[in-house]
């Protein structure tokens, strides 16, 4: 698919996030059910809630502009959701597993925030106020995932796991 113009480009990119929260709704589940710390499996949880209210969000926007919002699948994110399932093959014991279930969750977090970033800042040179507040909600969301996911970790989850 070619794209030649600036909105196009917009919308492609929120289609893509659409994959994004997709893929990454389902992983959530299985993330959740592998950790054993209380606190990351209802962060993961939660998470999920969220998630699926950001796609819900997005699909709102492209459905304005008369967009599929199905139409495109992010390799990316396959990629990273991949790299997260060979991590948790090879890790021992549940306080190490937790810790690399952190990492694995703050690398989709951090591509989550960039899209979201990139996506937002297109709708604003685009002067679509209502999407660029849309998407800037679902932002300062993914912020807030992170930083808890920080918390978990330098509170709970890597000591346990340095320790054990």
């Amino acid at each position: 698919m070619e794209i030649s113009h600036f909105k196009d480009m917009y919308l492609a990119e929120l289609q893509e996030l659409v994959s994004v929260e997709d893929q990454l709704a389902e992983a959530l589940l299985r993330m959740a059910a592998a950790a054993s710390h209380p606190a990351l499996k209802n962060a993961l949880v939660d998470h999920h809630a969220e998630t699926i209210a950001q796609k819900d969000r997005l699909v709102a926007i492209l459905n304005q502009h008369g967009v599929d919002p199905a139409a495109h699948v992010d390799q990316a994110m396959e990629a990273l959701i991949r790299e997260t399932r060979k991590m948790l093959g090879i890790l021992e014991g549940d306080d190490l597993r937790d810790a690399g279930l952190i990492a694995s969750a703050q690398k989709l977090e951090h591509y989550e925030i960039a899209a979201y970033g990139s996506a937002a800042a297109l709708a604003g040179q685009l002067d679509l106020r209502n999407d660029q507040a849309m998407l800037h909600a679902s932002l300062e969301e993914e912020k807030a995932a992170d930083a808890l996911l920080t918390e978990i970790a330098k509170g709970e989850v890597n000591p346990d796991a340095l320790a054990a």
